[in-house]
């Protein structure tokens, strides 16, 4: 097998007898533009892959044919992709193992033929749906979409079949419409937008019947969330969405709310609504909060208020204000969670092209093409090819003549 390009790079630097220093300042000379030590780290360890700019000025500097480190590159890039579906493969027999377990038929445990669903089994059920919403953190809709799918038929069917008490099948109402929102989520992920509205309609009616009206409100932030998508024309539901919740809305639904108003007000091209938004979002994060939050805002933080500001203000096009804080935030963000950062990243890069900053541009979307690489969800690459079009009038430029080589691959 072939080395990979960090291997390679560092071998050939070691039989030079050079430092890390030693070889930035010969690739300086070379390409006439300074490099720094920690980029040749970065390029060895295969944090960062060598761009063909200096993938060229490399096989200079050690007077080997560049077709070696093409070659050296090219299986990087296969390894990356390997590791990407290999430990996706794993973390799916985990979980096939995980919902086996799980897919018991349930019943009371005193009285198993029952068919009465009591309190400990809806608290069993809830322990379930929060472990498998995690799953979102690290899968694609379309890993997730038919397991968030299966868990709605189940608690639709415990509904019909069953037998409980009024406060139990409001409980199980509430499930169901928060198990419908991640199942909407999943199918929007995986492009499905035709399921995913079915589903966050039908959870809108469950949270209602359930009279949870931050649940209800929340459906219609994920309807709107999807119609910014799909039309850009998310603004109604968005303002509706924090109107149905903000008496029962806890702070932290409060913020994700009003954020997800504040992107829809963005994408619509109204900055004053989307600015007003997001100062209500900031101040809600920031409350002193006595109650329980619901599970299903578990992820929601000053961290992801701000990279929704900054998403909002790369829409309205004010880079000066968007680049500072995506940078901040992303510098943070766990590559594990890689659809997530990737989607960050290109709101990054579109940032970078507005300030005209053309080559940052066109690393941050290599970066986040390489994250994206094996995740099962659309989103990604539609909006890796949206930069990578509006990037396109600067390929006489080698960086980014190399990601625009890299999106069409």
């Amino acid at each position: 097998m072939e080395p990979t390009i960090g291997a390679l790079l560092l071998r050939l630097r070691e039989e030079s007898g050079r430092s890390q220093g030693d070889q930035a300042r010969v690739l300086s000379e070379l390409a006439g533009r300074a490099v720094t030590r920690n980029e040749v780290s970065r390029w060895e360890r295969e944090v960062r892959i060598v761009t063909p700019f200096w993938q060229h000025h490399y096989a200079k500097s050690h007077d080997v044919d560049l077709g070696d480190i093409q070659a050296a590159v090219a299986e990087a890039r296969a390894a990356r992709r390997r590791a990407a579906k290999g430990g996706e493969a794993v973390r799916r027999r985990d979980f096939i193992v995980g919902a086996a377990s799980l897919a018991v038929p349930l019943g009371v445990a005193e009285e198993p033929r029952s068919g009465q669903v009591g309190h400990s089994d809806l608290d069993r059920l809830r322990r379930r749906t929060a472990r498998l919403r995690r799953l979102d953190d690290v899968l694609g809709g379309g890993d997730t979409a038919p397991v968030y799918a299966a868990e709605v038929e189940s608690t639709e069917r415990l509904l019909r079949d069953s037998s409980y008490t009024t406060e139990v099948g409001r409980g199980l109402h509430v499930l169901l419409a928060e198990q419908m929102q991640q199942a909407g989520w999943a199918a929007f992920d995986h492009g499905d937008h035709r399921q995913a509205r079915s589903f966050y309609d039908d959870s809108r009616r469950a949270a209602e019947e359930a009279g949870a009206r931050d649940l209800a409100g929340n459906a219609l932030a994920y309807s709107a969330y999807q119609q910014t998508t799909t039309t850009k024309r998310g603004t109604a539901d968005a303002d509706a969405s924090y109107e149905v919740a903000r008496e029962a809305a806890s702070p932290r639904v409060s913020a994700l709310l009003l954020s997800r108003k504040a992107w829809a007000h963005a994408v619509a091209g109204d900055a004053k609504q989307a600015d007003a938004a997001l100062a209500m979002a900031r101040e809600a994060i920031e409350q002193p909060n006595d109650r329980a939050d619901p599970d299903w805002v578990f992820w929601v933080d000053a961290a992801e208020i701000d990279i929704m500001a900054g998403r909002c203000w790369t829409e309205l096009a004010r880079p000066l204000r968007a680049v500072p804080v995506l940078e901040r935030v992303l510098g943070d963000f766990d590559d594990t969670c890689a659809r997530d950062k990737s989607l960050y990243l290109t709101w990054l890069a579109t940032s970078y092209l507005q300030a005209r900053e053309v080559e940052q541009s066109a690393a941050t979307l290599t970066r986040a093409h390489d994250l994206a690489a094996g995740v099962a969800s659309t989103r990604p690459a539609a909006r890796i090819c949206a930069v990578a079009r509006n990037l396109d009038r600067h390929r006489d430029l080698p960086e980014v003549a190399a990601v625009l080589d890299l999106v069409r691959a």
